[in-house]
């Protein structure tokens, strides 16, 4: 997904029909599984309970749906690559700060 028009958001719903928007910030494929890293949209960057909503991509009834990731092995290897990438885009952010400051 491009971020040269911005970030994309979506709804959810979850099971007992609460609404949830949500940012989506990265989308990863491990082990031939596709999971997509997501803040929630109203969310303070300050609060302490920020966090990422981490959903797995599984076919249902031929179409793609978000579904929780239940497997506690499964959720922290995505969560690992996430934050990873994720600091690695803030320090790539930092320095470009940084270069446009010398100038």
């Amino acid at each position: 997904m491009g971020d040269e028009f911005g970030n994309d958001f979506v709804t959810i719903m979850d099971d007992d029909g609460n609404e949830f928007e949500l940012e989506h910030l990265d989308t990863a494929e491990i082990g031939g599984e596709i999971y997509m890293a997501f803040v929630p949209a109203d969310m303070d960057e300050d609060d302490e309970d920020f966090g990422l909503v981490i959903l797995k991509v599984v076919a249902q009834d031929g179409e793609d749906v978000f579904a929780t990731v239940d497997d506690e092995v499964e959720l922290q290897a995505a969560y690992d690559l996430f934050t990873q990438r994720l600091s690695d885009d803030d320090d790539f952010d930092d320095e470009d700060v940084d270069e446009d400051d010398d100038e």
